[in-house]
């Protein structure tokens, strides 16, 4: 019985461990991006997966009762909230950001693209014209 109470709190402590590392790391990458999208998601990704391993930390210490059902649920609630939250916040900063196009490459690519199909549109209007 001895045995299981230590490989609890080695592995219980081993989680808590992996969650404060992600912690740190999520810290680092709030700090250290330039732009906000990506700082959100460091933030976001910080959040579920260190919480979470926090929390499994607590639920191996706690052993199987009542309070592991609890905090099982708040893992379940944190899943869902905060991944919608930050691409709710994510969507709001990319439709109101005007200089988008400077942090993002692949939106330079596309207005090439479409300036591109709009001079094909133009030519073949004016072919159409003159026939």
């Amino acid at each position: 019985m001895e045995m299981f109470e230590w490989m609890k709190i080695i592995i219980g402590s081993a989680f808590l461990l992996c969650g404060i590392v992600i912690f740190f790391t999520e810290l680092f990458g709030v700090f250290h991006f330039k732009y906000v999208l990506n700082r959100m998601h460091a933030a976001a990704m910080g959040d579920t997966l260190g919480i979470t391993s926090c929390l499994i930390g607590l639920m191996i210490f706690s052993g199987f009762n009542y309070t592991t059902l609890k905090i099982f649920l708040i893992i379940l609630f944190l899943w869902f909230a905060s991944p919608v939250s930050s691409h709710v916040l994510s969507r709001l900063e990319a439709a109101t950001n005007e200089d988008l196009s400077k942090h993002c490459e692949i939106y330079e690519d596309l207005r090439i693209l479409e300036q591109e199909l709009s001079d094909r549109g133009t030519a073949n209007d004016e072919k159409e014209e003159t026939i």
